[in-house]
């Protein structure tokens, strides 16, 4: 019932800027708990930024400074600028959502219940 579809994702120097968006249609997400995970190759997937219904945003400490994660109810989307982007972000990007409580870490993968397919950024020169 809940579905998320990413965009934004392509290739870019080291330095340079994107931005990532996720579209959802069903207004009930507007009211979740939603982040930006993303998993690279060999790896596990990890948190990347969240945010809370009311505006309340984590991050992975890598990322501070550089992304910036934000969500718009009205328009029905979640965003993540993603600014002086690194070979090591090069990953496969996930929108989520979750519909419960967050019971230990916004950042944790196991507490979203809802995802989207991912769009890829490859960071290399």
């Amino acid at each position: 019932q809940v579905q998320l579809v990413e965009s934004g994702g392509g290739s870019v120097q080291p330095g340079g800027s994107l931005r990532l968006s996720c579209k959802y249609s069903n207004p009930d997400v507007g009211r979740y708990y939603m982040g930006w995970f993303r998993q690279s190759l060999g790896k596990e997937r990890e948190g990347v930024a969240t945010i809370s219904v009311t505006g309340v945003t984590d991050y992975k400490e890598s990322v501070k400074g550089r992304f910036t994660i934000s969500r718009d109810s009205a328009k029905k989307t979640l965003n993540l600028q993603m600014n002086s982007l690194k070979p090591e972000d090069t990953a496969l990007y996930y929108c989520a959502a979750d519909l419960g409580s967050i019971t230990k870490s916004s950042l944790s993968v196991s507490e979203y219940e809802f995802w989207g397919r991912g769009t890829q950024v490859t960071v290399s020169s």
